[in-house]
């Protein structure tokens, strides 16, 4: 059960359970090998407190390399991982947004209209409706300017070539 404890060894009751070494409460019963370990088993006492923090941590080899879950991306230069490659069309105000509306109608007519090389694969326009001009506050213009902000330091298509 991802994300849950389990025992890996026979606990018995009173004595303390542990995860990677560290005293995270104490049996109220006995806990066998393998039973799942959480609040209907397991109680907070006062003890004696070690602090000193996850010096028994380890990466637990749950499954064989080959047996581990992958996803269907690719590496970047630099190493950095992605798993598509997108053109995204922010607009920023009414007129623009028509652009990208007109976009948006033509790729869903004809998805395969944007697939212009192997390296992308698609486009997606961020489009609103507030008008010729876009107020300078609320959450319509929050939102523009986290998305704008956190392009700036986005590689251009061409220069990715």
């Amino acid at each position: 059960m991802r994300g849950h404890k389990m025992a890996v060894a026979p606990i018995a009751q009173g004595e303390p359970v542990r995860k990677y070494d560290q005293i995270i409460g104490f049996a109220t019963a006995q806990i066998a090998s393998g039973d799942w370990v959480h609040t209907h088993n397991v109680e907070m006492h006062d003890f004696a407190r070690d602090y000193r923090f996850a010096e028994g941590a380890r990466n637990d080899e749950v499954l064989p390399l080959e047996l581990r879950a992958t996803f269907e991306g690719y590496v970047r230069p630099g190493g950095k991982t992605g798993t598509r490659n997108y053109i995204g069309i922010l607009t920023s105000v009414n007129c623009s947004a028509s652009a990208g509306a007109l976009h948006r109608a033509r790729g869903r007519k004809n998805p395969a209209c944007w697939k212009t090389t192997p390296d992308i694969d698609g486009v997606v326009p961020f489009v609103h409706g507030t008008g010729c001009g876009l107020a300078a506050y609320g959450e319509g213009f929050d939102v523009l300017r986290r998305t704008a902000m956190g392009l700036r330091d986005a590689t251009p298509i061409s220069a990715a070539r």
